[in-house]
């Protein structure tokens, strides 16, 4: 081990925790293997065994290890580069849970001072009309606070902001041409394939097996673009492993596919950390990542916005870029200021805090 720790840059256990991920996936630390321990990796990085046990955590929150009772940290990851291994039968969950849609909403009276402070600070300019991609207020709100909370790095020119989620997946079938195959998970939300359907487009349905979609119907797939859920798949609650996410990334990496990343609902992770993003995992420039605030505000906030990569960014300017955008200007400045004044992070951090506890 011989991992540099940078005690000058926070927090520091990320620092750990992304050295410890990487050698994992790289297989220094192969499957079912166990990690060092605490301190040992403490000691050889100078940090303290609290910071090694909050790395260590983390990485068993994103289903990288598993801690055995007086046993240690053991590797939970298995590279599998996107083939279904032989014999192997991936079970299907047992027991649907049903997402629940019960959080909070946001303060009434957050909301209505932020309204009243946008009015006064802006004036006649809520009338104007934004650019077609989204006012440029909250798109620099959104590329800030996905670098802080997502390990997201954008341009403000690859967000595009629209009236929800449904919205942008019509956006997104008009980007890339109706002769393209989807791959969705099945079950999924109804909406997904619908929108697809009306469009055009022909969908495969991928069976989810309890920690992802199954192995096998994604190595046989005939699709060019996975659309997935893999926070919290909407209606099982199945939560896409390390392992299947790398595999996604895999498969997509083979044959120049894309992957249409819905992370809705992932923001009330109970974990130190939320769930990395496929966006953020991928190096290759070919995820789509979406999101909307109508489970973090309100659903009736229909706001919604993707981060497009950069490989497709002038594509989707040239093609789509006529299109105005669909949201109000005044609700677009109230958004980039709850963001920016913290009301919405400190919103998020109050309803996990409540979720630890319960």
């Amino acid at each position: 081990m011989n991992y540099i720790i940078d005690k000058t840059k926070h927090p520091v256990y990320l620092q750990l925790y992304k050295l410890l991920r990487d050698d994992i996936i790289a297989d220094v630390y192969p499957f079912n293997t166990k990690l060092p321990s605490k301190r040992l990796i403490a000691e050889e990085t100078g940090v303290s065994v609290i910071t090694v046990e909050h790395a260590l955590d983390l990485l068993c929150d994103e289903g990288y290890a598993a801690s055995r009772e007086r046993s240690g940290y053991f590797v939970l990851f298995r590279r599998s580069d996107g083939f279904a291994l032989p014999g192997v039968e991936e079970k299907t969950p047992e027991h649907r849970l049903p997402v629940q849609n019960d959080y909070p909403f946001f303060s009434v009276d957050v909301l209505s001072r932020t309204m009243r402070r946008v009015l006064s600070d802006y004036g006649k300019l809520i009338l104007e009309k934004t650019p077609n991609s989204g006012s440029l207020e909250l798109r620099e709100a959104i590329k800030k606070y996905l670098a802080r909370n997502r390990g997201i790095t954008a341009q403000t020119e690859q967000i595009i902001i629209g009236s929800g989620a449904e919205y942008l997946y019509r956006l997104i079938t008009e980007l890339f041409g109706r002769d393209k195959i989807y791959a969705i998970e099945y079950p999924s939300y109804d909406k997904i394939e619908q929108i697809y359907s009306t469009a055009g487009i022909t969908c495969e349905r991928l069976p989810l097996a309890e920690n992802g979609i199954d192995s096998r119907a994604l190595t046989n797939s005939k699709a060019d673009i996975l659309h997935t859920t893999p926070y919290r798949s909407f209606p099982s609650g199945v939560t896409a492993s390390a392992s299947k996410r790398h595999e996604y990334i895999s498969w997509a990496n083979k044959k120049e596919r894309f992957i249409i990343e819905s992370d809705y609902g992932s923001e009330f992770s109970v974990s130190s950390q939320p769930m990395e993003t496929l966006y953020a995992l991928s190096h290759n420039d070919n995820v789509i990542y979406l999101n909307t605030f109508s489970r973090t505000i309100s659903p009736s906030m229909r706001v919604g916005y993707m981060v497009l990569p950069k490989k497709l960014t002038a594509l989707f300017y040239e093609k789509l870029g006529f299109y105005s955008c669909t949201v109000p200007t005044f609700e677009q400045l109230v958004l980039a200021e709850i963001i920016n004044n913290g009301s919405f992070e400190r919103h998020i951090n109050r309803i996990r805090r409540n979720k630890r506890r319960n």
